[in-house]
């Protein structure tokens, strides 16, 4: 349990909450109370507060005045832009490559590929796979410090990335063609492994636009929408 010693704790309930809303576990759309919040994490409110504070700076909290605060429904606009930076940099990744690669990050992503086989696999394991899976691709290019940068800026795009890995069921789609770009890169055929990373990371669109039909409740809309107090907290 997250104790409140100190900066270092206090960042540990940030993170804590931040996985929380990351993970679907705190669903878009759904009221915080900092008094509930607290209490399930044994904590005061302070540092719950300024968790919520930097959530809100991130995008993945909104506080409305004399309402409350609510987990940021999943913004489309907001997705694109993670999206944009995150197949600029992969991309780009890719042309880095040298020509002998190195043995040891090669076998590390095989054996990354081989346990996304595995049929009792959770979708949370496989989405800590996938993350390992590509910064093991920008390492292979010399550039895998730079997946920190890219993982703080895409907290929308992750919601709505397990919001299609819930809506799938099965990773297995996704675990096909994470071994496609890797069979391409080991093959030396950048061209292609750019085409399959292409085409792999712009698959959350597709999902997204499935998902809002029949669960539009999850997703920003009108941006001047705002919760009305009744007996309870209610989206309009």
């Amino acid at each position: 349990m997250p104790q409140t010693n100190g900066r270092t704790s206090r960042r540990g309930i940030y993170l804590k909450l931040r996985q929380m809303v990351l993970t679907l576990e705190l669903a878009p759309g759904s009221a915080l109370s900092e008094n509930e919040l607290a209490a399930s994490l044994g904590v005061s409110r302070t540092p719950v507060r300024e968790s919520l504070i930097l959530l809100a700076q991130e995008g993945l909290v909104q506080v409305f005045p004399k309402v409350g605060s609510f987990v940021s429904r999943v913004d489309p606009a907001q997705v694109a832009d993670a999206q944009f930076l995150r197949e600029a940099v992969e991309l780009a990744s890719l042309d880095d490559l040298p020509e002998r690669l190195d043995n040891a990050i090669v076998e590390d992503l095989r054996s990354n590929l081989n346990c996304q086989q595995r049929a009792d696999l959770g979708l949370e394991e496989f989405f800590a796979l996938d993350e390992a899976f590509h910064q093991g691709l920008m390492r292979l290019s010399g550039h895998g410090n730079v997946w920190t940068t890219v993982a703080a800026a895409k907290g929308h795009l992750d919601r709505a990335r397990r919001l299609g890995l819930h809506e799938n069921v099965s990773p297995a789609a996704f675990a096909a063609q994470h071994h496609e770009i890797f069979e391409a890169i080991v093959d030396g055929d950048v061209s292609r492994a750019r085409t399959a990373m292409r085409t792999h990371l712009r698959a959350v669109f597709s999902d997204i636009e499935r998902i809002r039909a029949h669960s539009p409740e999850l997703f920003a809309g009108d941006t001047s929408t705002v919760p009305v107090r009744r007996n309870v907290v209610v989206w309009e």
